[in-house]
């Protein structure tokens, strides 16, 4: 679809590589409704080379994926995606969406898909707030126009995080694993924090802070203790149980 151009959402085609291995695969789109994206690889490769001017790499998320990224702005996504407690599945580059603009073909690649855990679906574009050209909007568009038609799924055009909520969320992201789950600490911390009170304080009162603060960290990345990211994590951050929802 180029400016001023309706998109025919009939005629737009998804391509995708299965988790199998077995090549590419391709479909109309009404057709692609319960494909799995959240287990698809990467319909195209992370490339690297000598001189290149962004950074690529692999993330591994508590979905138990790994999930590739093209730049640190995407690297910081994948970990706020993976920080959300509604995500259950998330992969990159999960799908090619192609359709007929006016004089050629054309073809997009979302940056990350997420199943929500209501079984919904999130298609996430990553891109600096000053990079979206007049053509990026269009195939934003195009493609939020895709996610809309599917009934099921939504999309989201994202930029750079606040810097201090990313700063926390890039430091507990560092105590994702379930290793750093001691269960009798775990414990002994939701009691301390039954009440809100200072970081420390609270870590101290369970025991020797150097290790029982890795699974303090896991708690908050969990969501099982809440903080405010917000305020730079510290010492002095007020910490409390999660809210339990009865709904």
């Amino acid at each position: 679809m180029e400016p001023g151009v309706a998109m025919d959402l009939g005629l737009v085609d998804v391509e995708w590589a299965d988790g199998e291995g077995c090549g590419l695969r391709k479909s109309v789109l009404e057709a692609v409704s319960r494909v799995r994206f959240e287990s698809v690889l990467p319909v195209r490769r992370f490339t690297s080379y000598r001189g290149q001017r962004h950074f690529t790499g692999w993330y591994w998320a508590t979905t138990e994926s790994l999930v590739g990224f093209e730049s640190w702005l995407e690297r910081d996504r994948a970990i706020i995606l993976d920080d959300d407690r509604r995500v259950v599945g998330l992969a990159s580059q999960p799908f090619r969406v192609m359709w007929q603009g006016e004089t050629r073909r054309i073809s997009h690649t979302p940056d990350y898909f997420a199943r929500l855990e209501d079984g919904s679906g999130l298609a996430v574009d990553v891109r600096s707030a000053d990079r979206v050209g007049p053509e990026d909007t269009v195939k934003f568009s195009a493609t939020e126009a895709m996610c809309q038609e599917m009934g099921c799924w939504s999309f989201a055009l994202v930029h750079e995080p606040d810097l201090v909520e990313m700063a926390n969320v890039r430091w507990l992201s560092g105590y994702r694993h379930a290793r750093n789950r001691v269960g009798d600490v775990a414990k002994r911390l939701m009691d301390a924090f039954a009440d809100p009170r200072l970081l420390m304080d609270g870590a101290e009162a369970v025991g020797d802070p150097l290790s029982v603060l890795p699974t303090l960290y896991h708690l908050l990345w969990c969501g099982d203790l809440r903080l405010d990211l917000a305020v730079p994590l510290g010492d002095g951050s007020v910490i409390g149980r999660a809210a339990v929802s009865h709904g």
